[in-house]
């Protein structure tokens, strides 16, 4: 096969390259997990609405991006559990322009799939195109440009491919005549795909209306896949919404077109019912996808979610990750985790393999220190909407990131000079070096915590009068660039430090953010401690993405000549759930 062909050279060749990489360009530190197990979320932070495939001997997921760039994601596994971040399928500007669009539109729930050497997506670009299609024959990319899929009028597209050879389209769409019977009532419909060029053919057919039983009045289905076991379809489907009342719910037929009979037992999973007061409570699962093994089993990823205490009010600022679970066939019907109630944080390892040679962990406690020796920065760095200038730049001999200060701000709808990488824990720090000398009051650089436009801290070296400071400001809901910030505190810095590197650090435990900053890395000082960190919780409807750390800098609607120079970054994870496991 050709991606047999490709994968053995081109890996084997990658292998050494990112032993090289582990070695000069992060520093990573990870808590060891039980022997035999392994933890979830299997993708800590902001990494929703997974999909996933395989091909030959590798497991592949993508996730939602929303309104960051490059879009989806494109994670890589022998065994389910250890994740590479190989690339990402839209990283290229003509293949999509965010500008103008808020944080949480854009790329929604794209669906991977695996067919004849040739991988698919099939997503929706929300607010900016509608339904499309993009294929690769290779995971890592080049990716092709999105072939655009005008008659699904919908969200969360997938594709089924038949044992005779035919495929097909399934997705959420509008309730018959879209005359809605309440609120949250959708269809899943389906049309067949001609997969050699790319587009529908035949008549669109609704296949589930409303959900498993209408005349309660299920909200939003949707997420759908289909799967050919034995002599059945099966059709999985989120259902509740995706906040604290989703759930997994599943129907099969003896045809791909139906009639699709619900499961007398649905859900397949969800935790809905269970005391919000629980210790480490994981919520909101659903939006799921099945994987088989070589060895048979299958398997379920997922989207949930991690409040942080006092967990009745449900709040977390990660945003929705995706976790792992068993799936067990019972009366022939797949059930997701039948033998707990609760999603756990550690199941036995799904796929027994060799070491697996990973970059950077994605789960569990762990520390990452990003040294910028490199010519590229490190695939889990996002921009905000898409870039079409270039505003940074690599001083490898130096091991220095410069960014320049540009009239674009957070607070807008642009692409603002801001790198950002997920927060991961609830309770965790991020720190960085950084050379910043403001010429003017608009000018302002240092790091950011952010959820969206108006939900944010920005921790800054800035001019206090004539004078450098250390300050912190917390996002307005103006659209005025001079006046989206208000100050929560400040400190001048002293003269013998005015023009040395200083640090900067965010502290985050739970509800709350502290930040502090020093002039060497064993002197750290509080600005302030313990803000308002439900400031920055993820609020759906509203919110779709979680929470990011930035290197971040603007000159607040005015031109400037200046640059910002950060000389590392480090992020630290250090979950209470994973020491008291």
């Amino acid at each position: 096969m050709k991606y047999k062909i490709f994968k053995i050279i081109v890996y084997s060749f990658l292998n050494v390259l990112w032993l090289f990489f582990l070695i000069s360009c992060t520093d990573t530190n990870q808590d060891s997990k039980n022997e035999g197990s392994f933890t979830n979320p299997i993708l800590a932070g902001f990494y929703p609405d997974p999909s996933i495939c395989k091909a030959d001997n590798y497991y592949f997921i993508v996730n939602s991006t929303f309104s960051y760039f490059p879009g989806i994601p494109v994670f890589q596994s022998k065994d389910l559990v250890n994740w590479k971040l190989i690339g990402h399928a839209m990283d290229r500007a003509e293949q999509m322009d965010l500008t103008g669009l808020g944080v949480s539109r854009g790329i929604f729930a794209p669906a991977i799939a695996y067919r004849n050497d040739l991988f698919y997506i099939i997503c929706t670009l929300v607010d900016a195109g509608g339904n499309f299609v993009i294929t690769s024959n290779s995971p890592e990319g080049p990716w092709s440009n999105p072939v655009w899929l005008p008659e699904i009028n919908g969200i969360d597209p997938s594709m089924f491919f038949d044992g005779d050879g035919k495929a097909y389209i399934f997705y959420n769409s509008i309730p018959p005549d879209n005359k809605a019977l309440y609120d949250g009532h959708r269809t899943i419909r389906m049309y067949e795909f001609d997969i050699q060029n790319l587009k529908v053919t035949g008549e669109e057919k609704i296949i589930v209306n409303g959900g498993v039983d209408i005349t309660r009045e299920p909200a939003w289905i949707e997420a759908p896949h289909v799967y050919k076991v034995n002599d059945f379809y099966y059709l999985i489907c989120a259902e509740g919404g995706t906040a604290d009342q989703h759930s997994e719910v599943v129907f099969r037929s003896k045809n791909v077109d139906g009639p699709y009979i619900p499961y007398e037992k649905n859900p397949i999973l969800t935790q809905r019912h269970l005391d919000p007061q629980r210790e480490y409570p994981i919520t909101s699962t659903g939006h799921a996808d099945l994987i088989q093994t070589d060895a048979g089993e299958w398997w379920a990823v997922f989207l949930g979610c991690r409040p942080y205490r006092p967990y009745e009010k449900g709040y977390h600022n990660n945003g929705r990750e995706t976790f792992l679970a068993p799936v067990h066939w019972i009366d022939g019907w797949p059930v997701i985790n039948p033998q707990y109630e609760e999603i756990q944080y550690e199941y036995p390892l799904p796929v027994q393999s060799s070491v697996v040679q990973v970059d950077i962990p994605y789960s569990g406690n762990f520390t990452i220190r990003y040294e910028f020796n490199k010519s590229t920065l490190h695939k889990s760095w996002v921009f905000l909407r898409t870039p079409h200038e270039k505003w940074y730049e690599l001083d490898q001999d130096n091991s220095i990131l410069n960014i320049k200060l540009r009239p674009e701000t957070c607070s807008g709808k642009s692409n603002p000079s801001f790198i950002g990488r997920r927060q991961q824990h609830i309770k965790g720090s991020v720190s960085a070096s950084m050379k910043f000398e403001p010429a003017s009051e608009n000018e302002k650089a240092g790091l950011l915590i952010f959820q969206n436009e108006t939900h944010y801290y920005f921790f800054c070296k800035s001019l206090i009068g004539s004078e450098y400071g250390i300050t912190l400001y917390k996002s307005t809901e103006s659209e005025e660039p001079d006046q989206q910030l208000k100050l929560i505190s400040s400190q001048l810095i002293p003269k013998r430090y005015q023009e040395t590197e200083i640090l900067l650090k965010i502290e985050s435990n739970g509800p709350e953010y502290s930040f502090y900053y020093a002039f060497s890395e064993d002197q750290w000082m509080p600005l302030i401690e313990k803000v308002d960190g439900t400031f920055i919780r993820q609020i759906i409807p509203h919110d779709f993405a979680g929470a990011m750390y930035a290197l971040y800098a603007s000159s607040f609607g005015q031109s400037s000549e200046n640059l910002v120079s950060f000389n590392w970054f480090k992020y630290e994870g250090n979950d209470e759930v994973y020491i008291t496991n």
